[in-house]
């Protein structure tokens, strides 16, 4: 898959995947598809839009909104960021 504008590549994406909570196994609710909402907030990190303006494809802002703060306040973006952060060559 071709990564669009302020998206995930494939290898991005291969490298942060495991990282992220919501996926099968872990406790509470399976999240949506990730790399859709990673992407989403991506999307509105990079652009410098209000998350009020985040594209439908990425699903209902508000939603996008409050996974992405409490994924802030669980760690998760910290560990995302050092993960892609550690390949210098990483664009």
């Amino acid at each position: 898959m071709e990564a669009k504008r302020y998206e995930l590549s494939d290898g991005q994406w291969d490298r942060i995947a495991s990282l992220l909570a919501g996926k099968a196994g872990d406790p509470g609710r399976t999240g949506a598809d990730s790399r859709i909402f990673i992407n989403g907030c991506l999307w509105v990190l990079r652009s410098g839009t209000h998350w009020r303006d985040l594209p439908d494809r990425y699903g209902k802002w508000t939603t996008v909104h409050k996974r992405f703060s409490r994924w802030r306040h669980a760690g998760i973006r910290e560990q995302v960021f050092k993960t892609l952060t550690a390949d210098r060559d990483n664009q």
